[in-house]
């Protein structure tokens, strides 16, 4: 049975279900070295992606959350994507979880005038890079990034997005 699907704004109440999805895939399922201590913004949804004009959504099935996608507003009509993941048995098929949740950033970014999205990503996540070049996110070289991109420590891969 296909479950219901919904995207939604996330805030600071969901941060246990939010931490809950995104530490095993990033750790045991990648095997990438971070931690929560690494990425305080989990706890502090409202303050790291609202307050600034960017934005955090969760994809929910049947009212469980499955996938995350968030949005820094770095200004100069750019925005960073940030903690997109959708739980293993929830990716590819006839859902389409991932396009849908970058779909909806999208049209947020539209929305208030974003034109350039960058991202950052480790190399184990082979799928997602594949994934952001379908989409039309072009490779760049860190040493290209604007000096307002806030990289993550754990990135190594970077790519752009004109919209």
């Amino acid at each position: 049975m296909i479950p219901e699907i919904k995207i939604a704004p996330v805030h600071d109440d969901a941060s246990p279900a939010v931490i809950n999805l995104i530490i095993p895939i990033q750790t045991i399922e990648f095997n990438v070295n971070v931690t929560l201590e690494d990425q305080p913004d989990l706890v502090a949804i409202n303050s790291n992606y609202h307050a600034g004009g960017g934005g955090f959504w969760g994809v929910f099935a049947d009212e469980e959350l499955v996938g995350t996608i968030a949005l820094i507003n770095t200004g100069h009509k750019a925005g960073a994507i940030r903690k997109m993941f959708v739980k293993k048995e929830f990716r590819g098929g006839e859902l389409r979880l991932a396009q849908r949740l970058l779909d909806h950033l999208i049209g947020y970014c539209r929305e208030i005038g974003i034109e350039d999205l960058y991202l950052g990503t480790v190399e184990q996540l082979k799928a997602a890079h594949r994934f952001y070049e379908r989409n039309g996110f072009q490779k760049m070289e860190m040493s290209d990034l604007p000096p307002y991109f806030p990289r993550m420590n754990a990135d190594s891969i970077f790519y752009h997005l004109h919209i």
